[in-house]
């Protein structure tokens, strides 16, 4: 993972418009770089095309490709980036299937910056919106 927010990219995937935008607005505050998708299948192509990113928030529930399917492709492809899974999923289950997929930590969402700030490596930086 880089060092200085500036040079995070990140890919933020949801097929809910307004958390799209308000993850973006989180991550772009804090100076990381951001691309989206609209869903899992988005994120897989975004990926398979050579597109890197540090960290990719990815949704439970989208259509097309939902989060957990996106995450256990996107571990197949051998992509490193950390993934955070974002949900407003509250069963335990549910969470444990995403989380078996290969995530790398399970927040609710939205997104904050202090929710993330550890988990991408950021320092004090810690903003709330």
């Amino acid at each position: 993972m880089a060092s200085t927010s500036a040079s995070i990219q990140a890919l933020v995937v949801d097929d809910d418009t307004m958390i799209r935008k308000i993850h973006c607005k989180v991550l772009k505050k804090a100076g990381i770089n951001t691309q989206e998708a609209v869903n899992g299948k988005e994120a897989v192509d975004l990926c398979s095309s050579g597109a890197v990113f540090d960290v990719i928030l990815m949704d439970f529930a989208m259509p097309i490709m939902n989060g957990p399917e996106a995450t256990r492709i996107l571990r197949e492809m051998k992509v490193a980036s950390k993934i955070i899974g974002a949900t407003g999923q509250s069963r335990a289950e549910e969470i444990q299937e995403f989380k078996d997929a290969g995530l790398d930590e399970c927040l609710e969402k939205p997104l904050t910056l202090e929710k993330i700030s550890s988990i991408i490596g950021l320092r004090s930086r810690t903003q709330v919106l």
